[in-house]
């Protein structure tokens, strides 16, 4: 999977979703700092799925109504970067695909998936 993490995923994530397999554009290795609008942009341009920890990107989504692919928003607060990177690989292992096309919010006891109307 095509994916674009934003730069507040943990590194040890994208570290596990590229052993994984995916393609994963890191915002911090590539331009750290650009705003969400951009990040959303270079998101779309590259036909990647947002990886992101950032709720100001469901207000792009939601209020703005900002064209995107799918964004999967992490809250993931109070667990150990282990358990984070394993929740994180074990999701998009079972419902990745999806995720395409979606706004889904992977918190520690649930996945939600809304479709894109």
């Amino acid at each position: 999977m095509n994916l674009l993490a934003d730069e507040g995923v943990d590194a040890p994530i994208v570290a596990r979703l590229r052993l994984d397999g995916h393609e994963v554009i890191y915002v911090a290795e590539l331009e750290p700092g650009i705003p969400d609008d951009l990040v959303l942009d270079r998101a779309n341009e590259e036909a990647a799925l947002l990886l992101t920890a950032d709720k100001d990107f469901g207000e792009l989504i939601f209020r703005m109504r900002r064209i995107h692919g799918g964004v999967v928003l992490l809250r993931l607060a109070g667990l150990s970067i282990d358990a984070k990177v394993e929740a994180v690989s074990a999701a998009f292992a079972a419902q990745g695909a999806e995720f395409i096309n979606a706004f889904s919010v992977l918190a520690p006891s649930a996945i939600r998936i809304r479709p894109r109307a």
